[in-house]
């Protein structure tokens, strides 16, 4: 059902029910939401999220999307994903359908291959998601397209996706794994505090300001002053 993995400071979640095309259900939704805990807690410092065979996630799976157990876990998995305080990446292979243009955007960056398609159908089979989808998508993609989407039952491929800004790079699971290290090998700290405040999370001001503050008195900051002087990469702690 989901495959964890590390490469290096790396964490990798791969979606696995082939026979639904990696379908969202309840059980699915916790064990994401459980791995990628998980994962923060061993020390993980970004996020790959794919999905196994020809499709990212084609959605929730219709066989149980009706009761508010699956949406509170859905929810309490997509939301949890945007507080977390490490990058993560979707890596969107194939179909990203519904819950699955959901789980895209719940995501700080996305990398989609060349099949990757992107849609929210809510208004052909009666559904709806949640406000905090809506003004993502908008947020991230821009208002027309967001409205295509949401009001017209539209569909974005990986091109269209890209020309918007859903998209950030085109590639493979293989690229989005090589931007994740990349990525892991900046200041955690910082990263952190900038995922807070452009995701919002519910954080004060108050909390902001202390982020803020434990970001410019850490080590990393030491380190990467002494990296210059040394002329060499900096190493970074988290602390």
């Amino acid at each position: 059902m989901l495959d964890t993995s590390r490469d290096g400071d790396v964490a990798v979640l791969t979606l696995r029910r082939p026979d639904r095309r990696n379908a969202l259900d309840l059980a699915l939704c916790r064990a994401i939401d459980a791995a990628a805990h998980e994962a923060v807690a061993d020390g993980a410092r970004a996020l790959v999220v794919t999905g196994e065979g020809t499709a990212f996630c084609a959605g929730a799976d219709l066989g149980g999307v009706y009761g508010d157990e699956f949406l509170e876990a859905l929810y309490g998995m997509l939301h949890g994903l945007t507080r977390l305080p490490i990058p993560i990446i979707a890596a969107v292979n194939g179909a990203a359908i519904g819950a699955g243009t959901q789980l895209a955007i719940a995501c700080d960056l996305r990398v989609a291959d060349a099949t990757a398609r992107f849609a929210v159908p809510t208004a052909k089979n009666g559904m709806a998601v949640d406000a905090w989808t809506i003004r993502t998508l908008g947020k991230l993609a821009g208002m027309g397209p967001a409205r295509r989407l949401m009001l017209a039952a539209d569909s974005l491929d990986r091109d269209a996706a890209l020309a918007c800004g859903l998209v950030d790079r085109p590639g493979t699971l293989d690229d989005a794994l090589a931007w994740a290290r990349e990525i892991a090998a900046l200041a955690p700290l910082t990263l952190a505090y900038n995922k807070l405040v452009l995701n919002g999370s519910g954080a004060d001001d108050a909390t902001i300001e202390a982020e803020f503050a434990r970001v410019w008195a850490s080590e990393d900051v030491k380190e990467a002053a002494r990296a210059r002087t040394e002329k060499r990469a900096p190493v970074f702690q988290g602390r």
